[in-house]
Order: structure tokens, then C-alpha cells, then sequence
């Protein structure tokens, strides 16, 4: 069967993947040429085209000429010509219902599926510590292997990971939610909802929950954040809640202490040795409660949780520089930030930051009017990842809302150079830090810039 797939956006790539892996012949076609799309990018469609998919790329008007089905990106207007020629044709259109299916049924195994706002990727590594210490041969897919998940998930499969597993974990940001939104999830957990990503939902922060909502439904078992009980309540009854509080009535609570962490549930409780700092304890709580629900021994957690040291770019310790410790933290929400910020109140902190927008647009005026609350000396980069262009006027947002009149305020053209200058405004003893959301949206990209701009910095300013 010839299927045509029409977008080779980060829907259209997984889905042409993955029918090519099942003996569809596919031809992924898209108006932008080759080199117009990232190096990153440029690199997945390449391997698409070893693979056997045919590249029609930089072509305005594409042939529907033998062409059996037809996938279209979520992107592409019902008005536009390729898609008005296809509905005169009558070709039958792939639905992402049937592509979840699909991608379903090549999964013999339980899945876990951690959605929310914010701890979503820290949960899931969490999670898949927990039940790889238990003995179970895991198969994990997140944002720390590929920005794009749904593009991990069917890159496991082609590999054959989905069967070669135990269980898979997935995390399943909002993008890989809509293009797998009927799997079957053993156990879905949300970490929360806040007030982001909404400029891909017309500004709507109704049908931002509507989406993440999706998880619940393709649950058989569903666990949430308390803070989210309002939202889940009106459609769910049986929903397992948690939370950080010592005085909770939740199902599943955690109650943070001096390098410790105890859980409880049920008429149970243990306390582990716990060696992480900041939004870590949370989200041990959330991947506690998956792992209890499922079965895990308690053991099991507390040998994981005991040696846990952290994941990349989260709160993550990189090293001394000249005397300076430098932390990366892919922090960039209002609520995220100020626990990493409260967490540094006490030190002298050197803060450089990332382009706020990425997909998304974001508030930078209530990132600059935080981080002066606890800042002295803020970098901040005009760089976007996403549009590839220096875009100073987003730097300046956020520099030009810091109250503070003493307040050392600085704009550069990139993440580089902003890491670079940290070391010209710090001294021995001082703490470097980073957050912003680029290390989460391209973490390969955006690390190796960071790395780059201090070993520039620790030279020049030693």
C-alpha cells in the first residue's frame, strides 16, 4: 500500500517512520526543502530516506497520483490545495487514532505514561530507576532522549526495544499525547498543570487540560498531582491522588526531611536516604506512587531513591570553574524557578538565562520581575533556538522588568557568549546558574553551547 505522508513536521516524521517499518511504501512530502529544517532534523529525515521512505521535499504542489492513504500533519489547513486535491480524490485518510493503534499493538507490554506541566521528564527518569532496581528490563522514552518523544517511541520500536522489555515508560509531553491519543496506559500519572504552552492552544488554558486529559482516558489505572483534584474529580472517581505534605490525606504523600524522604500510604510508611535537593522530593513522591500501585517492594524504592544522584539539566551539578560551581537547571515556569531560586537564596548567585520562547510563547516580564527578586547579576540571551535568529527585544523584556536598582543587567546574542560572561561578573565562591527552557526543548544543542561558553569564560576571566 502507497500511503502519502503530508508534513515533515514532528507528526508527519514518526508516522511515515513507522508505516515504512510496516511495509508501506511512504513518500513524506513537505513545501520546505531539506536544509531548511534543523541539523537535527536534517539528520532523521536522511535515515528516514536509508530506510526506505522517499523524501519530496521543497514541493508546493505534490503528485497524489497512486496513492492508496494519505496521513495529513495536524498543521495542515483543510484549505489548502494538497488537501482540498485529497478529499476531491476521495483517498482514505490516516487518523491519529488509528496511527495510536497501530503503534499500540507493536507494544506487548504494560505501558506507564507520565504526563503534566512540569516533572514530567524528572518523574519518568525517577520511575524507570525504581522498576529497573526491582529487576525489570525497562524500555524508557523521554525528552532526555530525544526532545521529540513520540519520535523515541517509534524509533524503539523500529529498533525492536518494544520487544525486548518488561514495561515501557513513557514520558508523553502534550505534542506526543495528540499524535498517540489512544494507546492502552496501565497506569497514567499527571505531575501537574500550570498556565504554559497555551499560544499553541489559541490561548486557551481549557484546551491545554483538555489535551493532557487525554492520559486519563487512555488509562486503566490514573494517578494525579493534588493540585489537579478539582480538574480530575469531575471525571474521574477513582483517581489516586499525591502530594509533598506532611499533613496530607492523599493516597500517596512524602514528607521531606535532612537528606530523607519518607513516604506514605495506606496505614504504611517508610523513610529512605534521599541525597537530591529542590523539586526532586515531589516527583519521587509521584514515581513512589507508580511504583508502589504497580507492585514494586518497598526495598526496591529505597535502594533506588538511596543512590539517586539526579538527571541531566535538572538542578545539575556540572563542575568548578575557577572556583565557581556551576549548576544547570531547565527550569522555566514561574513555579519551577522559584524553588530552584529559593533553594540559591541563601548564596551569590551569577544567573544566566535562555530565549524564553521556544514553540511556545512565554511571559519574560514575569521572568524578569522574579529573578530580580533574588538576583543581583542576570545574563540573559537573545538567541531562539527554534526560529534559529537573534531576537534581542526577548532579552531585553526580561532585563527591563528587574526592579532591583542594583541589579547588573546584561543582553548577549546567544546562550555562548551568556555563559562566557558569567565568570566577568562572578568571583570565587559565587554560584553560576542557568535556567530556561532550551536545554529541555534541545539539551544536546543547547548543553554543548553552555559547555563551550564556560571553558571560554574559565580562560579568559581566570
Amino acid at each position: 500500500m502507497k500511503c502519502l505522508v503530508i508534513g515533515a513536521g514532528n507528526a508527519g516524521r514518526p508516522v511515515a517512520r513507522l508505516l515504512n517499518n510496516q511495509d508501506y511504501d511512504v513518500v513524506i512530502t513537505d513545501p520546505k526543502k531539506l536544509s531548511d529544517f534543523k541539523t537535527d532534523v536534517q539528520s532523521i529525515l536522511k535515515q528516514m530516506e536509508k530506510e526506505g521512505v522517499i523524501l519530496d521535499l521543497g514541493n508546493d504542489d505534490p503528485s497524489i497520483e497512486g496513492i492508496d492513504c494519505v496521513y495529513k500533519a495536524p498543521t495542515l489547513p483543510d484549505s489548502a490545495p494538497i488537501a482540498k486535491k485529497v478529499k476531491e480524490a476521495n483517498i482514505k485518510v490516516i487518523s491519529n487514532e488509528e496511527f495510536s493503534k497501530m503503534v499500540n499493538d507493536l507494544i506487548p507490554v504494560d505501558i506507564i505514561g507520565i504526563t503534566g506541566t512540569m516533572g514530567k521528564t524528572t518523574t519518568t527518569f525517577i520511575t524507570t530507576s525504581l522498576f529497573k532496581q526491582a529487576g525489570y528490563k525497562v524500555w524508557a522514552c523521554s525528552s532526555l532522549v530525544n526532545n521529540l518523544v513520540s519520535e523515541a517511541i517509534i524509533d524503539g520500536i523500529v529498533k525492536g526495544k518494544a520487544q525486548d522489555c518488561d514495561i515501557a515508560i513513557f514520558e508523553l509531553p502534550h505534542g506526543t499525547i495528540g499524535l498517540l491519543n489512544d494507546l492502552s496506559v496501565k497506569i497514567g500519572l499527571l505531575t501537574n498543570i500550570a498556565e504554559d504552552h497555551l499560544s499553541e492552544f489559541g490561548g486557551s488554558l481549557e484546551k491545554y487540560q483538555e489535551r493532557k486529559l487525554i492520559l486519563e482516558k487512555m488509562s486503566e489505572i490514573f494517578i494525579s498531582n493534588n493540585s489537579c483534584r478539582d480538574i480530575i474529580s469531575k471525571v474521574r472517581d477513582n483517581a489516586i491522588y499525591y502530594e509533598l505534605n506532611k499533613n496530607s490525606s492523599c493516597d500517596f504523600s512524602g514528607v521531606a526531611g535532612d537528606k530523607s524522604l519518607t513516604i506514605n500510604y495506606k496505614d504504611n510508611s517508610f523513610t529512605t536516604p534521599f541525597h537530591m535537593m529542590s523539586y526532586f522530593f515531589e516527583n519521587s513522591v509521584a514515581a513512589s506512587a507508580v511504583a508502589l500501585t504497580y507492585g514494586i517492594a518497598e526495598k526496591d524504592i529505597i535502594d533506588a531513591l538511596s543512590e539517586f544522584r539526579g538527571l541531566p539539566a535538572h538542578m545539575e551539578d556540572v563542575g568548578e570553574y575557577n572556583g565557581r560551581k556551576v549548576i544547570l537547571d531547565s527550569a522555566f515556569l514561574y513555579d519551577g524557578m522559584k524553588i530552584t531560586l529559593e533553594y540559591f537564596k541563601d548564596e551569590n548567585v551569577v544567573l544566566f538565562l535562555d530565549h524564553f520562547d521556544t514553540l511556545s510563547k512565554r511571559d519574560k516580564k514575569e521572568v524578569g520581575e522574579l529573578v530580580g527578586q533574588y538576583v543581583d547579576v542576570i545574563i540573559a540571551s537573545g538567541f531562539n533556538e527554534v526560529t534559529q535568529e537573534v531576537e534581542m527585544d526577548a532579552a531585553y523584556e526580561v532585563l527591563d522588568a528587574i526592579e532591583n536598582p542594583d541589579a547588573t543587567k546584561i543582553a548577549c546574542e546567544n546562550i555562548t557568549d551568556a555563559a562566557e560572561l558569567t565568570f566577568k561578573y562572578s568571583k570565587p565562591g559565587d554560584i553560576i546558574l542557568h535556567m530556561g527552557p532550551l536545554i529541555a526543548y534541545d539539551r544536546k544543542t543547547t548543553v554543548a553551547k553552555i559547555m563551550e561558553g564556560l571553558k571560554k569564560g574559565s580562560k579568559k576571566y581566570e
